[in-house]
């Protein structure tokens, strides 16, 4: 995928190559790179769908910017920033996008309401998800390392139209869940029910 023409720089405070190198001290190689195929799955989606390509590529660029941070560094976040207190329950599965998202405006200097929805919600969704959001949410999901039951069915169903992907990954996700007998954060509860009744 060629980036050349992607100016990151009209969106946040650093070009490609300098977020590229700030997350390159953050992540671990294999997160990096799944980072830069979310990037490219982001950008095809994006054309897909008419929305900015841009946008969208930053926001799959940067969506595991906080993947790999510490519990400390979270945990004093959500303290600090007076979030939901129900947040400090869970871990990083969560706390990565829909906390992390404000290291990413804070470290890498992006505002844009749209690349912050994205990385907020590309885990567990929101009961109104803009066409960034989603795209992000299936980026992640369907990016060409992606390799497990049901996977051709996700990239089918999101290539021929984006949302049927996003309630098909919803769903999944929390039969997943559900079956591992894991905690669902309250939030990702409110998305799946608007998200299942296909309220957009």
């Amino acid at each position: 995928m060629e980036h050349v023409n992607l100016n990151y720089q009209n969106y946040a405070a650093f070009d490609r190559d300098e977020i590229i190198k700030q997350m390159k001290k953050l992540l671990k190689k294999e997160r990096l790179e799944h980072c830069l195929r979310v990037e490219a799955t982001a950008i095809e989606l994006a054309h897909e769908n008419g929305a900015d390509e841009t946008v969208a590529g930053l926001a799959g660029l940067v969506h595991d910017y906080a993947k790999q941070r510490s519990k400390d560094d979270f945990e004093t976040l959500i303290k600090q920033d007076h979030l939901d207190p129900e947040l400090l329950k869970y871990g990083r599965a969560i706390w990565h996008g829909y906390v992390g998202y404000l290291m990413v405006q804070r470290e890498l200097g992006i505002n844009d309401a749209r690349i912050l929805r994205a990385v907020k919600y590309h885990t567990i969704g929101a009961a109104v998800m803009d066409v960034y959001a989603q795209i992000v949410y299936m980026a992640d999901y369907i990016e060409p390392e992606r390799n497990f039951a049901g996977i051709d069915e996700a990239r089918q169903l999101t290539h021929k139209k984006l949302w049927d992907g996003v309630v098909y990954q919803n769903a999944q996700t929390m039969k997943r869940l559900v079956g591992n007998q894991q905690a669902i954060y309250p939030a990702a509860i409110v998305a799946y029910n608007a998200i299942s009744a296909g309220q957009q």
